[in-house]
């Protein structure tokens, strides 16, 4: 130094420069035990300290990281903005007129087979009314007959009746003379 006061790191004192023979050994000796003991600090800290390399280290990987995944991130907003503008200038526009023109179609087509199944169902209904009328009107006529077969019943039952009447009294009047037939014959 050139003041010529140096500094003792084991003391900490001021020496002046032009004291002693033995004091200047002593300094001597303290300091490059001084300059030991930092460089051997020093080897230490490399050897066990490893806080700033990691710190450098990490630094490192993260502005990688960040540097690439924002170009990534660039990257895939680039091709959504592309995208967006290709569907947006192209297939926006061929889509909106393709369903123009197909839609006059379908609605054509819509029309025409609604007006086909109102037709369909017209005639049905015709169909039906026609018949549920020939039914009433077949239900009417059994109906008819029915009351006329009622009315004949006990006209018919009278003749069954007379019928059964005269078939008894003849077999009655036959079995009587088959009896008395038989009574000849018996008394032999």
């Amino acid at each position: 130094m050139s003041s010529g006061v140096t500094e003792g790191s084991v003391g900490c004192e001021a020496v002046p420069a032009g004291s002693g023979g033995k004091k200047r050994d002593s300094l001597g000796s303290a300091s490059s035990t001084h300059l030991i003991i930092k460089d051997l600090g020093e080897i230490q800290s490399r050897l066990l300290d490893h806080r700033p390399v990691i710190q450098g280290e990490t630094r490192y990987f993260v502005k990688e990281f960040e540097e690439k995944r924002g170009l990534r991130e660039m990257r895939v907003l680039e091709n959504l903005k592309n995208m967006i503008c290709e569907t947006s200038e192209h297939t926006l526009p061929k889509c909106g007129d393709a369903m123009e023109s197909n839609l006059k179609d379908v609605l054509q087509r819509l029309q025409a087979a609604n007006d086909s199944v109102c037709r369909l169902q017209q005639r049905e209904q015709e169909r039906r009314k026609m018949y549920n009328d020939h039914l009433v009107a077949s239900e009417k006529q059994h109906q008819l007959q029915w009351e006329a077969f009622m009315k004949e019943q006990p006209h018919r039952r009278a003749e069954v009746d007379a019928e059964h009447q005269t078939a008894m009294a003849r077999l009655k009047e036959h079995y009587t003379k088959m009896e008395k037939d038989l009574a000849k014959f018996s008394t032999f």
